[in-house]
């Protein structure tokens, strides 16, 4: 393995693990030992399911507008904003007019995204 192996691109979307988590959210994820990345690509007023896992989740928003729905509550999001999600916290995105794209961060990396697949796993 090359050291150029360990590098990536943002608007690359040729590498990663394609996961379709819902209608119009996709992502690309790039798992490494002791954390995970996962570009979410979200369609206008598309969003997620509320769901929950045990892994810690950081998430920047990139791109679009939306609001964060985390713990209950709800929070409007804008480009360059970006949130801490606990492990096992309910949380969901939900995304504005015009889309969003997210990076979201985990550590420890999720078992159940070192597959190409569907759905977010986890509850």
């Amino acid at each position: 393995m090359s050291e150029r192996d360990n590098f990536f691109n943002l608007d690359d979307n040729t590498g990663g693990l394609v996961r379709e988590l819902a209608p119009g959210l996709s992502t690309r994820i790039f798992a490494g030992e002791q954390a995970m990345l996962s570009i979410v690509s979200i369609a206008p007023e598309a969003s997620g399911r509320i769901h929950h896992h045990p892994e810690e989740q950081w998430g920047v928003l990139l791109e679009g507008s939306g609001v964060r729905i985390q713990g209950g509550e709800e929070i409007a999001v804008g480009k360059g904003d970006f949130w801490r999600t606990p492990g096992d916290v309910p949380h969901s995105f939900r995304a504005g007019p015009d889309g969003a794209r997210v990076l979201d961060i985990f550590s420890p990396p999720r078992d159940e995204y070192r597959e190409a697949g569907a759905g977010y796993g986890g509850a």
